[in-house]
Order: structure tokens, then sequence, then C-alpha cells
């Protein structure tokens, strides 16, 4: 064939070829991660990649003891061992540390007179050559006087306070209602939700590097940089200027992030040594260091009618903060205010604590204190259904909650809330078919091949869960983000403080500019402080503060683009549109580009988004005290070997109070995430602590759900009613099934074996039956 022929040919193919589809473009489009192909392919730079010129490794030596006193600590094998460089104690702290993201400076770097918990950090070492560091940190001589630990909270009340501070941390005595209330029936319960660490893919690690004026700048992969930055210049005794902090590849937090414990003591040998100090800590310093899930005790006593509508609730909640304060006062609002769920009940007695123990530290987990209170109220609505004989799914649908009703804090709901929608649409969707008993589904049985029991002894189980978070800061937090978005050459960059944590803002960030101004590529700079500060990545308040500030920012650009053609043709902004990059007016007399608009102008706009106040819970527990909530039902079905305890998630089915879905399958990976996050706290995820000493801190001895664990997990509804108040009137998505799913596999354990299942997460012993019928 000629080469004419030849490209002829190809011409006519190409025409008869279908046009190539559009790529995902703005709000409501599956925006694909800009970072995805990097992480699948092992090339995107973690913090545990970090190098730099005349490097130095750190290693902390931590506490072997729960409750120890001080006696001396002595470096002097330590400092002389060939190749160290520098060891810091609490004696080299040259600041007054600012300590914890609750604004507490409760906790110090290191410890100085008394220990008190297990793995609190004693002493750090730079050495060059990490093996160096660790022999060095081992090498340090702690004389100790061993104290009898604190690690029952209910004996923190009368033990000799732990801290100077006291053992108690809040008190929250919440008052709704008539207290002489009653209802014709009561049930009762005890419940007990065991301590989870968030378990980060990559553990911590971080980059320390000396400025030439005194500073210091730390390379970490935090999720609250400018709290980072602030409480590592208290510690440092420098202004908040000569510290600087760069986030750095950050893999994966449904938490906080990163230890302070492991920042401060590495900031401090850089500023000691001069040079670039590093430390990669190993899994079980990550367990020992960062902040686990509360565990908590709950006492309940619910009273409802006759027809199973709830009277009063009654509840004691007890959390176990572990050695420091940090955020127990936020987890004991939520647990408080939520102690009853997402249901109208017109008196409410609760009574909240939280206090200090010689256990791990407890702080920030997602969906921490409505967790645990779910799993305790979705319990006494079973056992309302099974007393007065009702399906459990309609006492729970004569309960609901709506928009417009009042929580036991006050607080009007003025939030979308559509509970009875949400459990109406899991309780309606087809269950899942029944296993065979052959030996070709043997995978289909509680313990999987080579593990199961006999078939026989397998009964399925049907439960519910209905639970409920708040969004962002509460209690008068001021929730504030700012974004500056810059256009150049047809190109967007958006400068915001707000980490990507895996929520997915940086696409989000990306698709909000190209739906505002058609503007196809679109970057999102690397967050460091520099910046003005976005608050922490939890809560969903990056897509609804940050996501607010970059919508702002970009709208206030696209008036910039716009207000020349508006000025040349007669008209206002508000009668041109942006569509496909297209500039258009209504009534078609102009059409031109985004590109031709630009015309090479740099454009920039900064802007804020501060949602409305809210208020402390006053001293009945009243009072509005948060910006807005979102709602999750799901069903679970499970199958137990009722002799050996086994348990089986077969299926989760969802449905969501989303208020808008701004990337599909963002939200569907979300939604899925958190599912299987709440499966591993109902089963598996314990990190066991007798007599306040962290047993097995590793990825053995801590049982994660695998994905050989996830159950069929079915969307089966997204309710989008969009919430006003809310920028694009979206709400998180990441928390709420997180703390929905333990609660619908611990109703399913119930359904299926007749037992109480009071604990998470559930024993094997309490899903055997000694009697079978």
């Amino acid at each position: 064939m000629s080469n004419e022929a030849a490209t002829a040919q190809a011409t006519q193919a190409a025409e008869a070829a279908p046009a190539p589809e559009p790529l995902p473009h703005g709000i409501g489009a599956s925006l694909p991660p800009a970072d995805a192909r990097a992480k699948t392919e092992g090339t995107f730079p973690y913090a545990a990649d970090l190098w730099a010129e005349g490097l130095l490794w750190a290693a902390v030596l931590r506490s072997p003891h729960p409750h120890a006193r001080i006696l001396s600590i002595d470096t002097t094998h330590a400092r002389e061992m060939p190749g160290v460089r520098a060891v810091v104690t609490h004696e080299d702290i040259p600041g007054r540390p600012l300590h914890g993201r609750g604004g507490t400076a409760d906790r110090p770097v290191f410890a100085s007179e008394v220990v008190r918990h297990h793995g609190e950090p004693i002493a750090a070492v730079a050495a060059d050559h990490p093996d160096t560091a660790r022999m060095a940190a081992a090498a340090v001589i702690v004389e100790y006087e061993v104290l009898d630990p604190v690690t029952d909270p209910e004996q923190a009340f009368e033990a000799e306070p732990l801290h100077p501070d006291g053992n108690l941390i809040r008190h929250i005595p919440l008052r709704h209602g008539d207290p002489e209330a009653a209802g014709e029936i009561v049930v009762e319960g005890l419940y007990r939700i065991g301590r989870q660490d968030p378990a980060p893919i990559g553990a911590e690690a971080g980059l320390a590097v000396p400025r030439p004026d005194g500073g210091v700048e730390l390379y970490l992969a935090s999720t609250d940089p400018h709290a980072d930055r602030d409480a590592a210049a208290a510690a440092f005794g420098l202004e908040p200027e000569r510290v600087k902090v760069v986030v750095t590849g950050v893999p994966g937090a449904t938490a906080d992030r990163e230890d302070q414990g492991f920042q401060l003591p590495l900031g401090l040998l850089a500023l000691r040594t001069g040079c670039p100090v590093k430390l990669t800590a190993t899994r079980e310093e990550s367990f020992l260091g960062h902040v686990h899930r509360h565990p908590t005790l709950l006492r309940y006593r619910h009273h409802a009618d006759g027809e199973g509508r709830l009277v009063k609730v009654e509840a004691q909640i007890l959390l176990d903060a572990g050695a420091y304060a940090d955020t127990s006062s936020e987890a004991l609002a939520a647990a408080v205010a939520f102690a009853c769920g997402p249901y109208v009940v017109p008196n409410a007695f609760i009574e909240g604590w939280a206090v200090r123990t010689n256990n791990p530290p407890s702080g920030h987990v997602r969906g921490e204190g409505a967790m645990q209170v779910c799993a305790a109220y979705e319990a006494q609505m079973d056992k309302i259904a099974k007393k007065l004989g009702i399906d459990p799914a309609e006492v729970r649908l004569r309960n609901a909650l709506a928009t417009g009703d009042v929580l036991p804090t006050g607080q009007t709901v003025t939030c979308p809330a559509p509970v009875a929608e949400l459990l109406q649409a899991v309780r309606d969707f087809p269950l899942p078919p029944l296993p065979k008993d052959t030996p070709e589904d043997e995978w289909l049985l509680p313990g999987g091949p080579e593990g199961a029991g006999e078939p026989g002894a397998v009964r399925r189980g049907v439960g519910y869960g209905v639970g409920m978070v708040h969004m962002l800061g509460a209690e008068g937090a001021d929730e504030v983000s700012t974004a500056t978005v810059k256009v150049h050459d047809g190109v967007a960059t958006v400068l915001c403080a707000a980490v990507e944590t895996g929520q997915g803002f940086t696409t989000l960030a990306r698709q909000i500019v190209q739906e505002t101004l058609g503007i196809d590529e679109v970057h999102v700079a690397p967050v460091d402080t520099d910046q003005p500060p976005a608050g922490a990545g939890c809560r969903g308040r990056h897509t609804w503060v940050s996501g607010g500030a970059v919508e702002r920012a970009a709208k206030m650009v696209r008036t910039q683009l716009l207000q020349p053609l508006a000025h040349k043709f007669g008209m206002s902004t508000e009668l041109l549109q942006i569509t496909d990059g297209k500039i258009t007016s209504y009534d078609g007399v102009l059409s031109t580009t985004v590109t031709e608009a630009l015309d090479g102008k740099e454009l920039w706009a900064t802007a804020q988004c501060r949602p409305h106040p809210t208020e402390p819970l006053n001293e009945t527990g009243q009072g509005d005290a948060f910006v807005g909530m979102a709602f999750c039902a799901i069903r679970a079905v499970v199958d137990v070997d009722i002799e050996i305890g086994s348990v089986r998630v077969v299926e989760l089915a969802v449905a969501q109070d989303v208020g808008r879905v701004l990337n599909p399958t963002q939200l569907a990976a979300r939604i899925e995430a958190g599912v299987t996050q709440g499966v591993g706290i109902a089963l598996t995820e314990n990190l066991r602590t007798p007599r306040g000493i962290v047993r097995h801190p590793d990825l053995t001895g801590y049982a994660l759900p695998t994905a050989l664990d996830a159950p069929d997990i079915r969307i089966v509804r997204l309710v989008e009613e969009r919430d006003v108040v809310a920028p694009f009137g979206a709400k998180a998505v990441s928390a709420v099934p997180v703390v929905t799913s333990p609660a619908a596999v611990a109703s399913a354990v119930r359904a299926a074996t007749g037992r109480p299942v009071n604990r998470l997460p559930i024993r094997p012993q309490a899903a055997v039956v000694t009697e079978r019928v």
C-alpha cells in the first residue's frame, strides 16, 4: 500500500471512529484523584522517603511502665557512644509545651518527674546511623519507682491525682424534660466499648531541618499543620513564624495522623545539632505513641410506652481519656449530645464524664463519642422491640428524628434529617440469598475454608443500626478556612492549607474551580504553614469550610474574568455563564472561550469561609452546639456459628443522608471504607492494655479487617436533600457509616443468637448458644 493510500485509510478510520468521551469535569463528576497513578505505581513521596544532605537519624526512648516516678535519668553512656550527636531530655526543653489538639497544655514533651502511660517519651537521640540512634536510646539509664497504675476509669474518681489538673477532665450533666416521666416498659443495659487504634497504613515519619534564622522546618504527614506548628514553637521557645511545617504525602488518616510526642523531639534534635534529623517510627512505636479511640462504659435505661415510642432516656457515659486530655472534652460533648440517637426523646437525663487513667492516651478518631453511644442506644432499641414483640425496624421508625425536632440539648434540627426515609430504604431492600449447605460453598460459612463448624450450627441474623454525627467543630469552635485561586496562562492553581488525608479534598478543589471558571487544568499547591490556616482534616470540615473558601475565591476570579466582557457589551456579569470552557450571554450575543477572555492575564483572589457560630453546652447540657448533622441507616445480615461463636458479615445495606453528591465514585469509596472500618470495630479491633501495658503493639496482634473480611456493601439509597447552610449543600460522608455499622452488626448477631451482645468488639463467647433449639 502506498503512503498516500495508507494516509487516506487512516483519515477515513479516524473520521468514522466515535469521538473520545470527555474527561470527567466539575461538580457531580467522578473526577479521579490527581495522585492516584503515583500512589498506585509506588512513586508517591511519603514522609518516610525524605532525605537531606548531612542527615542524622533519631530514636526515642519510651517508658516501659504505665505509671512510675522517675528518680534519675543518666545519659552519659548514650552521649559517649561513637556516632551520637545529641541526647535530649526534659531538661533540654526551652519553652512551655502547648500540647494537644484540643488546646490543652497538659502533656509534656518528655516525662520529667512522673511517667503516666506506657510508651511515654523519656529521651531522644540523634546519631549518624539509625541503628546507632536506637542503641544509644536504649543506653539511656532511667531509674524508676514503679507505681500502681490506675487503669479502671471508675476508680479514677477516688484515686490520687494522676496529673496536676486532676483526674476529672470534664463532667456534663444533661437535663431535658420531666425527671418524673416514666414509660409502660423499661429496659436497661450495661455496655462496654474497647480501645481501637487508627492503625494508619504508614507509620509516623518526619524530617526536621534547622533554618539559618535559628528556627526549624518540620516535614511531616500532618493533618493540622498550623496546630502542630504552634505546639512546636511553644515547646522550642520560638516565635511561630520561625517554625514552618511542610506537609508531605499523607498515607491515609482516620484520626490525628501524627504523634506530637514524635514531632517535638525531632525538631528539638535538629535545633540542638544544627543538622537535618529524620525519624521513622516502627509500628510498635506508632501503637504506643498516637492516640486511640476512647474506651467507654455506658449504662442505659430506656422508658417507652406500649407502642414502643420513647418516653425517657437515662444514661451514664464514662470515657477513658488515658493519661492526657487531648480531645476528650469534645468527644464527651458528642457522646452526651447524641446519647439518645436520631430519635425523638421528650425527656432525657444523661451524665457524662471523661477521666484520666494510666492507660494510653485517647483522642480524635473518626466518629469519636458518637460511635460508642450508637452501639448502646441501638442495643436498647432492640430490647424494646423484643419486649413488645415489634419488628426492630418498626420500633425505630416510630421514633425517627426529623427536621424541626429538638435534640436533648435543646437544639432544633434545622438541617435535613431524613431518618425515616433511610430506615425504610434499608428495610425494604431485598435480603441476600441463604447459603447452601454443600462442601462447595464452605467459604460462605463463618470462619472460612477449613475453619467453619458444622453447617447445621449456623444461624442467620438481620439487624439494624441508625447513627448520627455532627459536622465541623462544636461548642463555639471558630471554624474558618482561607483559600486563594490563581489563574495564569490558562492554568488555575489553588492554595489552601487543607490537608489531603484521603478524604478527597484536592479532587474536590479541582472540581470546584473547573465548575466555576471553566478551566480544565487545575493544580492544588502543596501545603505548608506559610499559607493561612485551614484547620484540622476531620468531621468533614474541609468539604465544608475549605471547599467553601475555594468556591468563594473562584467566584471572585470569575467576576474579574467576566467584568470586562460585561462592561463591553453593556450587561451585568450575572447575565453571563461559563459552560465547557465557553463564555456566553443569555441572549447569545456574546460567545467566546475562557482562554480568549483571559488573553494572557493573571487573575487571583483570596477568600474565607466561616460557618454560623455555635455555643458551648451549659451547666445542664443545653445549647446550640453543632453547625450541622449527618445521618445513616444500615441493615446488617450476618451468619453466626452458634457452637464456636464465629461471625461472618454477609451483607451491609447502607442508606445515607449526603446532602449532595459531589463526586459519585469518591463518595461511594468513602462510604465503603467507613463501613469496613466499622466491621473491624464490631468484630476484631481491640487494643488490649492489661494493667496499662499495650499488648501486641503490631499488626499481627491487632486484627484489622482485610479484603477477605469485607462484606458485600450495598449502597441502596443516597438522599440528596441539600443543607442550605453548607457550601454546595453537601454533608460529610466518612464518619457516620463508621459510627453506624458496628451497632448494625451487633444487632444482627443478637438476632441470630438471642444473646445480649453488650460489648464491642464482639467476643466469640458472646455469640455461643449453649442450648440449641
